[in-house]
C-alpha cells in the first residue's frame, strides 16, 4: 500500500515522522536515496537507530529540516498523539518537495472502539473501549484527552490553504497481522473479508483513514 502510493518517490529523500523503534524506517531505508526518522522518545530514537537508519530527536510542530526537503513522508499513527496537529500538518507540507507526498494513516472516528483506552476520576483504563468515538466532542476528549480520533471533515480542516491536492482519502480496516501470525487460515478470510468491507458503506467503521497527500508546485508569475 505505501509502495504503490509513494511510486518512485520511495526511492528518493524520505522522512518517517514519528518512527518509533524503526520497524517502517528500515524497510525504507533499504530503497530510499536518504531515509530519516524523527522520534521524541530517546529510548524508541535508540533503538531506530541501532537499526542503521538516520534518526533525530524532535516533535512534528517543529520539524528541524529546510523546506522543500523530501520527495516522500510517512505518519503512521503518529499525527493523533501531537499536541497541534494543524501546526504538525503546516511542517509536513513545508518541508515535502514540490511534486512529494505525504502518506498518512489516523484513526476514523467511526471506528466502533477507542484503542487507546480512556480516563476516568483521573485513573487511566487500558484497552479497547466501544462507543467512547461516539459521543459528543466534548465528552469524547474529557474521556480520551491524550489522543485525537478524526472524521473526513477533520482531516479537510486540517490542510485546508495549503498547497496539496488529494490523490486518495479512504477508510480502512486494519491489517491485523497479530492475527494472521497466530492463525495464518483464519487471519487470511479476516483480511479479504475486510477487504471487501472497504469497498462497501461499511468502510465508515474501518479502523484509520489512509490519505496519500501531495504537495503542489507554486502558481508561475504572469
Amino acid at each position: 500500500m505505501i509502495r504503490q502510493a509513494a511510486g518512485q518517490r520511495i526511492e528518493g529523500k524520505i522522512l518517517e515522522d514519528g518512527c518509533g523503534v524503526g520497524s517502517y524506517l528500515k524497510r525504507l531505508d533499504e530503497q530510499a536515496a536518504l531515509a530519516v526518522g524523527l522520534e521524541v522518545e530517546y529510548d524508541r530514537a535508540r533503538e531506530a537507530h541501532s537499526k542503521g537508519p538516520a534518526v533525530v530527536g524532535g516533535v512534528g510542530e517543529f520539524l528541524p529540516f529546510p523546506p522543500d526537503t523530501f520527495d516522500l513522508l510517512l505518519s503512521h499513527e503518529v499525527l493523533e498523539h501531537v499536541q497541534d496537529d494543524r501546526q504538525a500538518a503546516i511542517e509536513i507540507i513545508r518541508v515535502l518537495k514540490p511534486g512529494g507526498r505525504l502518506i498518512l494513516f489516523v484513526p476514523n472516528r467511526g471506528y466502533p472502539f477507542e484503542t487507546h483506552g480512556f480516563y476516568w476520576k483521573d485513573v487511566y483504563h487500558f484497552g479497547n473501549i466501544p462507543l467512547i468515538n461516539y459521543l459528543p466532542r466534548a465528552w469524547r476528549d474529557s474521556l480520551a484527552p491524550h489522543v485525537n480520533v478524526y472524521t473526513r471533515h477533520d482531516l479537510e480542516n486540517l490542510f485546508s490553504r495549503l498547497p496539496v491536492q488529494y490523490i486518495q482519502r479512504s477508510v480502512i480496516f486494519g491489517a491485523y497481522d497479530n492475527i494472521i501470525a497466530r492463525f495464518p487460515c483464519l487471519g487470511k478470510v479476516l483480511r479479504t473479508i475486510l477487504h471487501f468491507l472497504e469497498k462497501t458503506p461499511l468502510r465508515n467503521l474501518g479502523l484509520s483513514h489512509f490519505w496519500v497527500v501531495e504537495k503542489t508546485y507554486p502558481a508561475r508569475k504572469s
